[in-house]
C-alpha cells in the first residue's frame, strides 16, 4: 500500500458519514443514517503538515474507524458502501441500534 492524498482522504470520510469536527485538529465523527452521533471517529492530523497521509498514519486511521487497511481502501474509494460500512461497525459492537 502506499500514501494518499490528505484531500482524498478526508472527502472520502465525510462522503461515508463521517463529519468533521469543529476543533484545532482535522477530527472526523461517525454519524448513523439517523444522524446519530456515535464513538467512532478519526483524525487526519496525526503531527505531519504534508498534503500526503503516510502508510503509517493511514493504518492509524483504519484502526481508529474500526476497519483493516485494505477495507479503508475500500471505504474511500467505493467499493465498500456506507451501508456496508455501517452494517460493520453494528456487528464489531461499535454502534448499538435501538
Amino acid at each position: 500500500m502506499s500514501s494518499r492524498k490528505r484531500s482524498e482522504v478526508e472527502n472520502g470520510l465525510v462522503r461515508k458519514g463521517f463529519v468533521k469536527s469543529n476543533s484545532d485538529h482535522k477530527k472526523f465523527i461517525y454519524y448513523t443514517f439517523n444522524g446519530k452521533k456515535t464513538s467512532v471517529w478519526t483524525k487526519t492530523s496525526h503531527g505531519s503538515g504534508h498534503n500526503e497521509l503516510s502508510e503509517d498514519i493511514l493504518r492509524k486511521i483504519a484502526k481508529q474507524c474500526c476497519l483493516t487497511r485494505m477495507d479503508l481502501n475500500r471505504l474511500l474509494d467505493c467499493p465498500l458502501n456506507r451501508e456496508d460500512y455501517e452494517r460493520m461497525l453494528i456487528e464489531k459492537g461499535r454502534i448499538i441500534v435501538s
